[in-house]
């Protein structure tokens, strides 16, 4: 068994509630083929891999030959490089090259992962124009780690500074680029807002936050004449491998992504980034292959964390806290030579039902790396502004928090006036508070006590849209009747192994633990990328074609064949279940798969499954598994998709000390029909996890006078560690949403960090009588 290929083990004999309805199988007396199904819950195949050792992620693989690239970084964050002296790098023990803006190939630029054509001009990923700290300006290959690392602090750069914008704060910084695609207007929200009964309007502000992933990031590149193999952890292999064949100008098949497991991307192992062109480039000069291990420190500029935001959300409402208008202004940092756009008008637009509406948005270029996706890009800050501001008009009014969430409850999408597809929020708010016990909370800030701590209750919404694409997947039933599952889409600890494992076993008629799933591979069936909560609604559409493909060619060949078993039974169809072969009616035979393929000679039966449409072209098929061109909207259609969940904190407040902890969390979530609930509500409980960790510690932090990212470790950028964790109880609330996935699954992954950060700000206001409108709550921010 090679690294990415994962066969099912028995797990956790908890039975799912999933009904199987294929016709060719009927049902089977054993419980393990239910418990093994879709919608049950199995335990994550790969786990035990991981935990004994035997995964092997990618930059751990022994090549012959292997060499060591280390970058150098630029010391100021805005200016240009005078000079670069390598003379004594170069002279050091192991040294084989040192790359700088003078030696460096020249390569293409390549196509971005919109699909957008690339300018005809010349990348270079080693700067000579600085524009933020920490930007690679050289880099070292040695034959071993440790001369790199010693040859690299021999290289001396030389620069002309000059003044930098540090952040959204800067005085420099000015008001910004508008960015009318983010203009979402109906009504006269100003008007209606300045005759509203009720008004509130505040500033609600979120910092840098960066991905911080256990496995940092890096690759090796290995050349063989074109050829370029890479193994990197890949959250979209087929992307990141066109990114690297238009880079170096060869045929795309003569790339290979290889990204077998991935410890951690949220967002950040998405794309090819600069330093995984200088190890390709170091490799293809030198001839042999090239590992390049970012650092730790380097993790925070050598890509993209979510950018800082600020935004102002003003609610007019009538007496009984019915909104008459919401006027909302974002605004969120960009680089200055690259753009980026966290959308945080997505929640506003859709939470709660106004006739009035006008959100817009601009972005403000400073001195950083492109800011890039976290979990939950947009939607997360955008709820923290209007879960806030909602909480904030409760209180004004003198109603319930819960209840004037209810008062507003949207009935349709207003912005796309489509109906939802399945909305559970309402059944969310009932299910969470019920177990929360929301009804005992005493409505007054500064009721609750426990000794010296001081307890709040908060409530918070939250959504994510279904993000929906096509993809396909190979199944092959093979000789000695286990099945097998190709894909090149790949597992970052959501579970891909295992739901796709589920989904064959279910069509096939075989025990899961007989499935072999192979993924991070991108010489097997394409995938497009996996983020934005989509690759399971995806893929076991895929893989459910292709499994219902091969087991109708299976059928056909137990009827049809004449050296079959069944061929004299005159039967129209058959019956496969737990691994074996019988008519439906019992009037026959019963064997094995294996047995029907030795008796008519076949080694395997294979299916490629696809949901693409019919009319496209290999174009368009390549265009969807390597930009997001043909991804299709959360609103196409009659319907609007999205996940919905409300979380109910409670936080204790030391009076004395004024720090925050949170005691305790229940959540209710609706991402429709859930493959795996055990897996699911493990990536729930990771992103309610993050979300404690954004509202109560992570920041970036910057130095003001050079530009600098202060605090780029995991000793002082602060993520949520167990200590920090109570226990947490989520509850599915959905239902199976047939236009959003084939099997009625919506998006889960992303949705749990969403609502987090403002239920436990509400909680606080809730304990303490204390507004926190900026990220982190910290104890300064209390007094």
């Amino acid at each position: 068994m090679t690294v990415h290929e994962i066969r099912t083990r028995h797990g956790d004999s908890k039975r799912g509630d999933s009904k199987r309805g294929d016709s060719k199988r009927g049902d089977s007396s054993d419980g393990a083929i239910f418990a093994e199904a879709v919608g049950g819950r199995l335990s994550r195949v790969d786990g035990s891999a991981k935990i004994t050792g035997a995964a092997k992620y990618a930059v751990e693989q022994q090549l012959e030959g292997l060499s060591h690239a280390v970058l150098v970084e630029s010391t100021i964050a805005a200016g240009k490089v005078r000079s670069i002296d390598t003379a004594a790098a170069e002279s050091a023990p192991g040294v084989l090259l040192v790359l700088t803006p003078d030696n460096a190939l020249r390569l293409n630029t390549a196509t971005d992962w919109l699909g957008t054509p690339p300018p005809d001009i010349p990348y270079c990923p080693l700067a000579r124009d600085i524009t933020f700290s920490g930007q690679h300006v050289a880099a070292v290959v040695a034959e071993s780690f440790e001369q790199a690392v010693a040859a690299a602090a021999l290289v001396r750069v030389a620069y002309d500074e000059t003044p930098a914008i540090v952040d959204l704060s800067d005085a420099k910084a000015g008001d910004g680029i508008p960015i009318d695609a983010m203009t979402k207007e109906w009504g006269d929200a100003q008007a209606a807002f300045a005759a509203a009964p009720v008004r509130i309007c505040a500033a609600y502000n979120t910092p840098r936050e960066y991905q911080a992933p256990m496995e940092p990031h890096g690759l090796i590149a290995h050349w063989q004449d074109d050829r370029l193999t890479v193994w990197e952890p890949s959250q979209w292999l087929d992307g990141m491998a066109r990114t690297y064949a238009e880079w170096f100008g060869v045929p795309f098949e003569n790339v290979r992504l290889v990204s077998p497991y991935i410890g951690g991307g949220f967002g950040s192992k998405a794309f090819a980034y600069g330093y995984g062109a200088v190890a390709a480039m170091a490799a293809k000069m030198l001839g042999r292959p090239v590992k390049l291990a970012v650092t730790r420190p380097q993790t925070f500029t050598a890509y993209g964390g979510r950018a800082a935001t600020r935004q102002t959300v003003a609610l007019g409402a009538d007496a009984e806290g019915k909104i008459q208008s919401i006027v909302h202004r974002g605004v969120n940092e960009t680089s200055v030579d690259g753009m980026w756009v966290e959308p945080l008008g997505s929640v506003t637009s859709i939470m709660y039902a106004t006739p009035n509406f006008s959100s817009r948005q601009n972005v403000v270029r400073v001195n950083t790396v492109v800011p890039g996706a976290l979990r939950a890009p947009g939607e997360n800050p955008s709820a923290f502004g209007i879960e806030s501001a909602i909480d904030e008009l409760a209180y004004e009014v003198g109603i319930d928090p819960l209840e004037i969430r209810l008062r507003n409850y949207a009935e349709q999408d207003q912005e796309a006036k489509k109906q939802w597809s399945t909305r559970q929020l309402r059944e969310a708010f009932a299910a969470g508070a019920e177990a929360f016990g929301w009804s005992k909370r005493s409505p007054e800030p500064r009721s609750m006590r426990d000794g010296n701590q001081l307890i709040g209750w908060g409530v918070a919404a939250g959504t994510y849209p279904v993000r929906r694409a096509y993809g396909e997947a190979m199944v092959r039933i093979l000789a000695d009747g286990s099945v097998e599952v190709e894909s090149s889409s790949i597992d970052m600890g959501q579970g891909t192994y295992t739901i796709l494992a589920q989904t064959a076993a279910e069509v096939v008629g075989v025990p899961a633990e007989n499935v072999v799933v192979k993924l991070g591979d991108s010489r097997y069936a394409r995938a497009g990328v996996t983020g934005g909560s989509r690759l399971a609604g995806v893929m076991t559409g895929a893989v459910h074609k292709a499994a219902a493909a091969a087991l109708d060619e299976l059928v056909g060949l137990a009827i049809s064949d004449p050296n079959s078993p069944f061929h004299a039974l005159q039967a129209n169809t058959l019956v496969v279940a737990n691994g074996r072969i019988k008519s439906p009616r019992g009037d026959g035979p019963e064997v094995f798969i294996a047995e029907l393929l030795g008796s008519v000679g076949r080694s395997q039966i294979e299916a490629m499954g696809d949901t693409t449409p019919a009319n496209w072209t290999a174009e368009d098929r390549y265009k969807n598994n390597t930009t997001i061109a043909m991804a299709l909207s959360h609103t196409e259609g009659d319907y609007s998709r999205h996940s919905w969940c409300a979380h109910f904190i409670e936080v204790r407040v030391d009076e004395d000390f004024g720090t925050v902890r949170v005691s305790r969390v229940v959540s209710a979530l609706d991402s429709g029909r859930l493959y795996n609930p055990k897996l699911a509500e493990s990536q729930w409980k990771g992103g309610i996890i993050m979300g404690i960790g954004q509202a109560l510690l992570e920041e970036g932090i910057v130095d003001r006078r050079h530009g600098r990212i202060v605090n780029n470790n995991l000793a002082d950028y602060l993520i949520a560690t167990n200590a920090d964790i109570p226990d947490i109880e989520v509850i599915s609330v959905g239902i199976p949403d047939p236009h959003s996935s084939v099997l009625g699954g919506k998006g889960v992954g992303e949705l749990g960090i969403v609502g987090v950060a403002p239920a436990i700000a509400n909680a606080v206001f809730h304990a303490t009588g204390k507004r926190v409108r900026d990220l982190p709550i910290t104890l300064e921010k209390l007094i």
